[in-house]
């Protein structure tokens, strides 16, 4: 009798705990692309810092007509400062390590020779105006930022709102750069990016920057032509954009040509969906962008995000702001340096 009434029980508790199992995974879907969920740390940042708080009120509207100047001369700076603000941020934190000068300072770091010149120039121009309207006010810190902004806001992202009050560094070193390589798997780059507190959707939505830009040959040869050491390419890759990138960088060329990261924006350097829609179509030019269809979280990302633009504009705002507050200095920590190349006390200018 006990027995039969185990066997007669047996089949509603299976179909308990799987109805059990579809509600956790359905609230993590849910939970995935929930904007209420997601809080971008301040850690001592606030809005409009130099409005409120210096006698520099007018630096976030200097800053937005030098990059409005800029971007219009040269679309590509909106890439530059988003590979700057990456570079700067994942390492010691958004503290403006990225642009001090040095045989061993972070920009001469192996990971950051794709640096583009035209972003630190720019960031160079800005500190100029700010220093001679109001000396020692505003960090390079917060210029980094605040430039970003308004570039990929030009680009066709949203103008993401930027927290400031950050101080700057007074280190740095190539040691310090850990940034993974361009063929990370996806899981490695997940496991750099929850080690500085950022999760999967970030990581998806990050990616998302790869829609302006562009990259060395050298960083896809191993892809095109070695993937892996098979001597065979990337299997995964469609095989018509396979034979397009093999024109452009053909095995054992000196010249060290680039490509666009994406093809469909190319020299617009527009921020759009398409990256995503590449993806999906095995038409990625890095590695790391391809793995991202390699799991299910980053199947639903690329999905969502190439078939609703305004989606991938919203979490791409709440990412940035996410980033943007990693490792921040504030209060009496670091300085604020006149000259964005060198800590004050290093500074030629300044002796």
């Amino acid at each position: 009798m006990e027995l039969y009434r185990v066997q007669q029980w047996r089949p509603k508790l299976v179909l308990l705990l799987l109805l059990l199992l579809l509600r956790v995974w359905g609230s993590t879907c849910v939970n995935l692309f929930d904007l209420s969920a997601r809080v971008a740390p301040l850690n001592g940042l606030m809005l409009h810092y130099y409005k409120y708080n210096t006698s520099c009120t007018n630096a976030e509207e200097f800053v937005q007509l030098i990059v409005n100047s800029a971007w219009k001369a040269d679309r590509s700076v909106t890439a530059a400062l988003l590979r700057l603000l990456y570079s700067d941020c994942f390492v010691t934190g958004c503290d403006a390590s990225i642009l001090l000068d040095g045989d061993n300072t972070e920009k001469y770091a192996i990971q950051n020779q794709g640096l583009r010149t035209n972003g630190l120039y720019l960031i160079d121009d800005i500190k100029k105006v700010l220093e001679a309207r109001c000396p020692g006010v505003v960090s390079c810190a917060d210029i980094l930022n605040l430039a970003a902004k308004e570039a990929v806001a030009l680009a066709g992202a949203p103008k993401y709102p930027v927290y400031t009050g950050r101080r700057d560094g007074l280190q740095s070193t190539a040691q310090s750069v850990d940034l993974p390589p361009p063929d990370v798997t996806w899981k490695q780059a997940l496991a750099y990016f929850e080690s500085k507190d950022l999760d999967v959707l970030d990581l998806g939505t990050l990616l998302g920057a790869h829609s302006v830009g562009m990259t060395h040959c050298s960083n896809i040869q191993d892809r095109l032509y070695n993937f892996n050491g098979t001597g065979r390419p990337d299997c995964s890759m469609d095989p018509n954009f396979l034979a397009q990138l093999k024109k452009k960088c053909p095995p054992g060329s000196k010249e060290n040509k680039k490509v666009y990261l994406n093809p469909a924006s190319g020299r617009n350097y527009s921020f759009e969906s398409s990256y995503y829609k590449r993806v999906l179509k095995h038409q990625a030019v890095l590695t790391e962008d391809q793995q991202m269809i390699t799991t299910s979280d980053g199947i639903r990302i690329a999905h969502e995000f190439a078939a609703g633009f305004e989606d991938l504009r919203k979490f791409f705002a709440l990412s940035m702001t996410r980033m943007g507050g990693l490792g921040v200095l504030t209060g009496k920590q670091g300085e604020i340096r006149r000259n964005c190349r060198y800590t004050n006390a290093n500074n030629p200018h300044l002796k």
